[in-house]
C-alpha cells in the first residue's frame, strides 16, 4: 500500500505504473494471478509532487482502508514500503528492519516489503522482495 501515481490517477487503479509492472512480473514469476490479489492505498488521492503523505491526509483515509479490510477479509496483508508500515503496525517500525518478518495484528498476517518503486530505485532489493513475496504465496497456501 502506497500513495497512487500518476498513472493510477489516470486510469483510477492501484498499481498500473512502472512500480505495478514490476509487482505483476513478480506474481507472475512466483505463479500468483493479480486477479487474486486486492490492492489499496493508505490514501485514496496522490499528494502533491507524489510525496508521501502526511500524517493528517493518512489519517483522513485510514477509515476507508480499515472498512476495505473488513469488506476483503484478508487473512494476510503485505504491507508495501515504510508509508504502509508505519501507518498499519505504527510509526516505530522501520521497513529495513521489519521487510520479512511476519507480524500478527488482529488475527491478520502482516509481511512488510519493499514498495516495488523502491526496488525500482534500487536492483539490490529485487531478491528480497521476489523472497517475501514468495513467503506470502507459500503461507497462503497454508490456510
Amino acid at each position: 500500500m502506497k500513495v497512487h501515481g500518476a498513472d493510477e490517477d489516470e486510469q483510477g487503479e492501484p498499481f498500473v505504473g512502472k512500480a505495478g509492472q514490476l509487482m505483476n512480473k513478480a506474481f507472475e514469476y512466483i505463479g500468483i494471478e493479480r486477479k487474486e490479489v486486492y490492492i489499496a492505498n493508505i490514501v485514496k488521492c496522490r499528494p502533491p509532487n507524489n510525496r508521501n503523505p502526511e500524517d493528517d491526509e493518512a489519517i483522513a483515509c485510514l477509515d476507508y482502508l480499515r472498512n476495505q479490510v473488513i469488506l476483503v477479509k484478508p487473512k494476510i496483508i503485505v504491507l508495501l514500503g515504510s508509508v504502509a508500515l508505519q501507518n498499519i503496525l505504527g510509526k516505530e517500525f522501520k521497513i529495513t528492519a521489519s521487510r520479512g518478518k511476519w507480524f500478527v495484528k488482529k488475527d491478520i498476517k502482516y509481511l512488510p516489503t519493499w514498495h516495488p518503486s523502491a526496488v525500482l530505485r534500487d536492483e539490490n532489493k529485487k531478491v528480497d522482495f521476489i523472497r517475501d513475496l514468495m513467503m506470502v504465496y507459500m503461507e497462503g497456501m497454508h490456510l
